[in-house]
C-alpha cells in the first residue's frame, strides 16, 4: 500500500513521484547501486550472493522530484530451503506494485537466471529499464555494444544503459531516465525520510554485513541478527544484538579463537553504527545456535522475515 501524505498542500502540478522497483539475479550490483543513488548506504553489500534478504525502500527527493527505490533480493531458480522461498516472494511483491522496475544484470554475462527474472518482469506488464552493471571491469570494452543489441532483442526495454554503480559511471544518466517515466504525482514521503526501515532494522543488517564480509566462504547463509536492545542512554546509544547460527561448529567459527573474530566484526560494525547514526555506540554480540532456522517458516517470521 502507497501511503497519502496529508501533509501535502501543494498541487502535484509539475511534480513526479513513483515506485522503482531494482531486481536481478543475486549478486549483479542492486544494492551498491541503490547506495551509491541515495549518497547513503540503506542497504548492506558484499562480495556473496544472497547478501540482501529483505525489501528496502530507499527515497530520493530532489526539488519536485521523488524516486522510491524498492531494493530486493535476488531471485532464485533453487528455491528450496524455506528463507530462499522468502525472497524469491519478497523480490516478487515488489514488482507487482511499482510504476517502473530496474532490471540490473551483470557485464556480458546472460544467465538462465537472468532469463527467469527478465520473464517474471515481463508478467507484471511494467515499463523496464535495463541496467547494465560492473562495465568498467569488462576487460576489452569493445564486447559491450554487441552485447547491448543481443540483449536490445530480448524484450521492448524502455531504456538500456551500461553503468557501474561503484564508480558512479552513467548513475547521474540513469536517474534522468527514471525520472522520465515516472508518472506526475505528489510526493508521498517527507522530503528528509531517506528509508521506511527502523534503526533497529539497519543496525542487524550492520552486524550481518560484516559477518558476510569476513566469513563469507566458512558462513555463506547460515547467520541471521536479531536486535535485544536498542537504547539511548545519555550520549551513547546501547546496542545488544544476537547472532543465531545453524550449528556448533559454526558458532566456535563466529566467535574464532579466544574471541577474536567476534571482536573484529563487532568493531567493524560499531564505525558503521556511529556512522549511520552520528552518535557513540556500545555494541555488544552474542552467538546462538537455532537449529534449522533458515528452512523453518515459523522460525522465519519470528527472526523478522515477515513477507511485508
Amino acid at each position: 500500500m502507497r501511503p497519502w501524505c496529508s501533509w501535502i498542500t501543494m498541487q502535484a502540478e509539475n511534480k513526479r513521484c513513483g515506485y522503482v522497483a531494482i531486481v536481478g539475479r543475486p549478486n549483479v550490483g542492486k544494492s551498491t547501486l541503490l547506495n551509491h543513488i541515495l549518497g547513503q548506504k540503506i542497504s548492506i553489500t558484499s562480495r556473496k550472493p544472497q547478501t540482501t534478504r529483505h525489501q528496502v525502500l530507499g527515497i530520493k527527493t530532489e526539488a519536485d522530484h521523488q524516486i522510491i527505490f524498492v531494493d530486493t533480493p535476488g531471485l532464485h531458480k533453487d528455491a528450496g530451503k524455506a528463507i530462499n522461498r522468502y525472497m524469491n516472494r519478497a523480490a516478487s511483491a515488489a514488482i507487482r506494485d511499482v510504476d517502473l522496475v530496474v532490471f540490473v544484470v551483470d557485464r556480458t554475462a546472460w544467465t538462465e537466471e537472468d532469463a527467469m527474472v527478465l520473464e517474471q518482469i515481463q508478467r507484471a506488464g511494467l515499463p523496464v529499464m535495463l541496467v547494465v552493471n560492473k562495465v568498467d571491469l569488462l576487460a576489452d570494452k569493445s564486447d559491450l555494444l554487441p552485447h547491448l543489441q543481443i540483449l536490445a532483442d530480448k524484450a521492448d526495454f524502455a531504456a538500456i544503459l551500461p553503468v557501474s554503480a561503484l564508480q558512479q559511471h552513467n548513475v547521474s544518466e540513469l536517474e534522468a531516465e527514471i525520472l522520465r517515466l515516472l508518472p506526475e504525482s505528489e510526493h508521498f514521503f517527507p522530503e528528509d525520510q531517506i528509508t521506511d526501515r527502523s534503526q533497529r532494522f539497519l543496525a542487524a543488517e550492520i552486524v550481518r554485513e560484516k559477518i558476510m564480509r569476513q566469513l563469507g566462504e566458512e558462513l555463506p547463509y547460515a547467520i541471521t541478527v536479531e536486535i535485544e536492545d536498542f537504547s539511548q542512554e545519555n550520549a551513547v546509544l546501547h546496542i545488544s544484538a544476537v547472532i543465531f547460527v545453524e550449528r556448533k561448529g559454526q558458532k566456535k567459527i563466529l566467535i574464532g579463537e579466544k574471541g577474536s573474530r567476534l571482536r573484529s566484526i563487532g568493531s567493524d560494525a560499531r564505525r558503521d553504527m556511529e556512522m549511520l547514526f552520528d552518535t557513540k555506540v556500545m555494541l555488544r554480540l552474542w552467538v546462538k545456535v537455532k537449529s534449522g532456522w533458515s528452512d523453518d517458516e515459523r522460525a522465519l517470521r519470528s527472526l523478522g522475515y515477515d513477507d511485508r
